[in-house]
């Protein structure tokens, strides 16, 4: 039987007192339950504040109506007002000690699997073929990748789709570049498209060459779809390597380039006309959805096909949404996209509801910000480049490796295990920690750090746990939880909130929630094994409980970083 959260039940309660004290039904989800802040206290209502004006009566009335009628049941003590009327609850030892027992027992770690699965397209990555991926797909990726990682785990249908920009203008240019030099060097996929492109703004009939190549590309000129398929192949073993370097979860049966979408192009423009959406201006077929307009308040144009027949970005991401939701089934779409793209999905998002694809799905663009160099502009070489997203991993590894190369005791095989561990997490966990509506400056001294939000900080007190735990050299699985100390207790407490920092992660698609309760943990178990000694506990009833707590930490640590989509090593 599913086992609520703490602050779920006692918003249970809450709600059941609330309930007979002034016959008002509220969901518990209302209940306005938060860990408090507070030296003593563990969590905090400010029910009654809120409720107050409704019920027209003082919020400290309200309160203690609620106490008078609050049946906790040996959950928590009596909780005391405070304040013009928040309600401070104190949980009970007993109770806390019987629900870590569970936890311990418990291989999800209290987290429950969700009894609403969702069928869920992530659409996440998203490189263009043709170039090497960069540092500006980092977050995409590593962000999109943690999100369904968590969807996953809580129970969810996950349907990732890796967006490729494999079609247009710029595979004419290719492909004629190509053509023009057979036997040219095609391994740097950067500087082969640099090298197409200067030739294309440089050369008029080239150009024009090329923009008719791009119609035979979509008429099925089987020479020109031949190059472009080598061009995609090329391409995918450049994404695959990053994609293995970063352990992410995409393959090649996620991957939905643009080319996919092209034979619905024409079907989505029929349906778009048919139901009266479009109008043509200055040649093309658009659409104007409500609500968008310029500076200037003229009408913002959705181009679904441009006046020469071609289609653009919009008729596709609208032929992606169609093909989710009416081909699959689909019962959320989500874009993990930089926010600057915002306005152009609130467009495609509005025109796909008035064309009826969007009844009854949930569609979300998940926006994040930019990777900032230590001048606050967008990372870039020094030379004002692009910095691959390959090079860029290399360089973590090569960091962690002169961290890990202290550690004497580890065998060369296993030090270049630990530092691609560390190297890559630390990346990955610099990125996942921040708000990722924000931009962040990439620091190398601040990811690498032993101390502080960091994955190394977490690396290192999981590998100092397991330590610990193999000096033990016990099975305790089931010693009583004993909770005598009030580091004890707090450890305790933070442990039974994981599968809270779970929810919030997930509902919010917001995984720097889950890195702050991890590095919470941490410093909590950190005050814990400096106040209670562990393998010279006072007696073995101690000792053993202490030796739950800590593996209890391990396994959330562990469970945590695997749900970013990052490495624990046993011995760092």
């Amino acid at each position: 039987m599913r086992k609520p959260e703490v602050s779920e039940e006692l918003a249970r309660r809450v709600v059941a007192a609330l309930r007979r004290a002034f016959d008002v039904d509220l969901d518990p989800s209302a209940a306005l339950i938060a860990v408090s802040t507070r030296d003593g206290v563990d969590y905090q209502c400010n029910l009654a504040m809120s409720l107050g004006k409704r019920l027209g009566k003082p919020p400290r009335e309200v309160a203690a109506g609620i106490v008078e009628n609050l049946e906790l049941d040996g959950v928590a003590d009596p909780p005391e007002i405070a304040g013009p009327g928040f309600l401070n609850f104190v949980l009970r030892r007993e109770w806390l000690e019987q629900r870590v027992a569970e936890q311990v027992k418990d291989d999800r770690l209290g987290v429950a699997e969700t009894e609403q699965p969702r069928r869920v397209a992530l659409d996440y990555s998203s490189p263009n073929v043709a170039k090497e991926m960069h540092v500006g797909h980092l977050r995409s990726t590593v962000i999109g990748d943690a999100i369904s990682r968590l969807l996953r785990f809580v129970g969810h249908e996950v349907l990732p789709h890796n967006h490729l920009g494999d079609w247009g203008t710029p595979f004419g240019m290719l492909i004629e570049h190509h053509l023009d030099d057979p036997s040219g060097d095609r391994s740097d996929l950067n500087a082969f498209y640099q090298a197409a492109r200067r030739k294309f703004d440089a050369d008029e009939a080239f150009a024009t060459r090329s923009r008719e190549r791009v119609v035979k590309l979509q008429g099925g000129d089987p020479d020109t779809l031949a190059f472009w398929q080598e061009l995609v192949d090329e391409s995918t073993r450049h994404f695959n390597a990053a994609y293995r370097q970063l352990g992410v979860t995409l393959t090649d049966d996620d991957i939905y380039g643009e080319s996919f979408y092209n034979p619905y192009l024409g079907e989505v423009v029929d349906e778009l006309e048919a139901d009266g959406l479009t109008e043509i201006s200055d040649g093309a077929v658009c659409v104007f959805p409500e609500g968008f307009a310029n500076r200037e308040g003229d009408r913002l144009p959705l181009i679904v096909r441009k006046r020469d027949g071609g289609y653009g970005y919009a008729a596709t991401d609208l032929a992606t949404i169609r093909y989710w939701t009416v081909e699959r089934g689909a019962t959320d779409l989500l874009y993990v996209v930089g926010t600057p793209q915002a306005q152009h999905f609130a467009m495609i998002f509005a025109v796909a509801r008035a064309a009826g694809w969007l009844d009854g799905v949930h569609a979300e663009h998940i926006g994040f910000g930019s990777i900032l160099g230590a001048d606050g502009k967008v990372m870039r070489t020094r030379a004002g480049e692009t910095i691959k997203l390959a090079s860029l991993l290399d360089e973590a590894v090569a960091q962690a490796t002169e961290i890990v190369a202290e550690r004497s005791e580890l065998s060369t095989e296993e030090q270049q295990e630990v530092a691609r561990a560390v190297g890559i997490g630390a990346v990955k966990y610099a990125d996942l920690s921040s708000d990722r509506e924000r931009d962040y400056v990439f620091d190398w001294d601040r990811m690498l750090a032993k101390d502080g939000n960091t994955s190394v900080y977490l690396q290192y007190a999981h590998a100092r746990i397991e330590s610990i735990l193999a000096k033990a050299g016990e099975t305790v699985e089931n010693a009583p939880v004993l909770l005598q100390e009030p580091a004890e207790r707090a450890l305790a407490l933070t442990l039974l909130r994981f599968s809270e920092a779970i929810t919030a992660a997930t509902s919010a698609y917001a995984p720097h929630k889950l890195c702050t309760y991890l590095y919470d943990t941490a410093v909590t178990f950190s005050r814990f094994y400096e106040q209670c000694p562990v393998l010279s506990a006072e007696t073995p009833e101690l000792r053993a409980s202490r030796v739950q707590l800590a593996t209890l930490t391990s396994r959330t640590l562990v469970q945590g970083l695997a749900l970013l989509g990052i490495e624990a090593p046993r011995r760092l």
